[in-house]
């Protein structure tokens, strides 16, 4: 995606990857000027929440849910991609654990979204392993955020673990790095969640 300031005074133009699209937008007050995450969920377009590439506009990107790019060569290969990516689930006396098999973006996320929600649907904190995850789009974002808010409603706390550099670099960015309770070992969220839940309660939050 391209990301040019707009004709009008206060406005960008973004630019998709794979047809062209552009569309004029009136970004929100961000805290970096790379940074086109609210932009992108506005405007349905699918991505990096950083203005870098690929991003897809709203066509695009139901399109890609439906058929693979123009210039797929050959059948997929069921054993990678979208496909073959998973959460796997722990339930553990402390919390229930999740880990994503992979890198977050919209072609997966309903996958983790279904995961999040039954999670959330018990009475446990909830642990999302990020050991796996090398980056994730806005969507994934999205979702990170979603499932914060839905634990803190119900008292219960989300915490992240092992986020890469990319993750920490979007949370930081952000400025969410202070909202998400983030560990960098699944045993040191484990304990702290075990040792002392009733301080967790107003942590990051």
């Amino acid at each position: 995606m391209t990301v040019v300031p707009g004709l009008r005074s206060g406005t960008v133009n973004l630019i998709c990857d794979r047809c062209g699209n552009s569309v004029e937008a009136v970004p929100a007050v961000l805290p970096e000027p790379e940074v086109v995450w609210t932009v992108l969920n506005d405007h349905g377009w699918e991505g990096s929440p950083f203005a870098v590439g690929p991003h897809r506009c709203a066509g695009c990107t139901v399109a890609s849910l439906v058929a693979p790019p123009p210039d797929a060569d050959g059948p997929a290969d069921p054993t990678v991609g979208p496909r073959a990516w998973r959460v796997d689930v722990e339930e553990l006396p402390e919390a229930v654990v999740l880990t994503p098999s992979g890198d977050i973006e919209v072609l997966v996320a309903d996958v983790l979204r279904e995961a999040l929600a039954a999670a959330l649907s018990g009475d446990r904190d909830v642990v999302l392993d990020l050991c796996r995850v090398g980056m994730l789009d806005s969507t994934g974002l999205g979702l990170l955020v979603r499932a914060h808010r839905e634990a803190r409603q119900q008292g219960r706390s989300f915490c992240l673990v092992a986020p890469s550099r990319f993750v920490l670099t979007v949370l930081h960015t952000m400025r969410l790095e202070s909202v998400f309770l983030v560990f960098d070992h699944r045993s040191q969220a484990l304990a702290c969640l075990a040792a002392d839940r009733p301080d967790l309660s107003t942590s990051g939050r």
